[in-house]
């Protein structure tokens, strides 16, 4: 089968892709612009095969010879094909991708409903709810994202300066976690605050209550808040959530955000499975 060839810079769609690879706000303009994410991987494009939101695909020759990456372009090819594959002079996947030896596959994903619905068009959002505050690490918040999947937090709110949940960062970090949540982006406080039904627990450091003493709360729905370590909750948010810590040496600080939440949500999945 014969692909469109990709082989300069200055191709529009090459072009485009960079744009959604950029960081900060002007990456996150690019793809709510697109409405369209970039899967990096091998990895990552093996989680979407099939789905009809993967819609285009792009490798090289040498892409194509790796028995992996060629099962899956036409694994997707015969469930979805409709799709485009394009081809890429692999001298273009040194600038497409900034991962050393990078496997010569990608693909370009529709963002989903719940990322481009305005938070203010949502009255309520009920049941198990994560809200992250102001979380910069993309590391973290991929980190937390496979988390949140595997404890069946499934709907995950991302408040305004959080690492934008649909960067090429936070998706490898995620390792294909995004399919698996509702993901909401750009909220703010009060909007978190009027949507959400679910009792407010915090992770702070200074609480009174321990983690391991909950019991009847965790058994309820429950909207787990994660703030940055820097920053930690914005004051707003702690005034109307109980405070919970988890019990850790005193001759430590604090712990990753990450790693705190792994607790919280594995806890929480813990006193509803006993």
């Amino acid at each position: 089968m014969n692909f469109d060839l990709i082989s300069s810079k200055e191709n529009p769609l090459f072009k485009e892709i960079r744009l959604l690879q950029a960081t900060g706000s002007k990456g996150q303009k690019a793809r709510l612009a697109n409405s369209q994410a970039l899967l990096e991987g091998i990895h990552l494009i093996q989680t979407w095969v099939g789905d009809p939101a993967l819609k285009t695909l792009l490798t090289s020759e040498l892409g194509l010879k790796n028995p992996e990456i060629s099962e899956a372009v036409y694994s997707h090819l015969e469930i979805c094909p409709a799709t485009k594959v394009f081809q890429l002079d692999s001298a273009l996947w040194e600038l497409l991708s900034d991962l050393v030896n990078a496997p010569h596959i990608a693909g370009l994903l529709d963002l989903p409903k719940s990322l481009l619905t305005p938070p203010q068009s949502i009255s309520t959002l009920s049941g198990d709810v994560l809200i992250l505050d102001r979380i910069q690490d993309a590391g973290n918040v991929g980190s937390i994202l496979r988390t949140a999947a595997a404890t069946g937090f499934t709907q995950v709110i991302a408040l305004t300066g959080c690492a934008h949940l649909w960067s090429s960062k936070v998706l490898r970090a995620g390792m294909g976690a995004h399919r698996l949540l509702d993901l909401y982006e750009g909220w703010s406080n009060q909007q978190v605050l009027s949507a959400i039904t679910a009792q407010l627990l915090a992770a702070t450091t200074d609480a009174e209550q321990d983690l391991f003493s909950l019991k009847k709360e965790l058994l309820h729905p429950i909207a787990w808040v994660m703030g940055s370590e820097g920053q930690g909750i914005s004051e707003d948010l702690l005034a109307q959530a109980k405070g919970i810590s988890i019990p850790i040496d005193p001759r430590v600080e604090s712990l990753n955000v990450s790693t705190a939440a792994a607790i919280c949500l594995f806890e929480t999945m813990r006193v509803r499975r006993s």
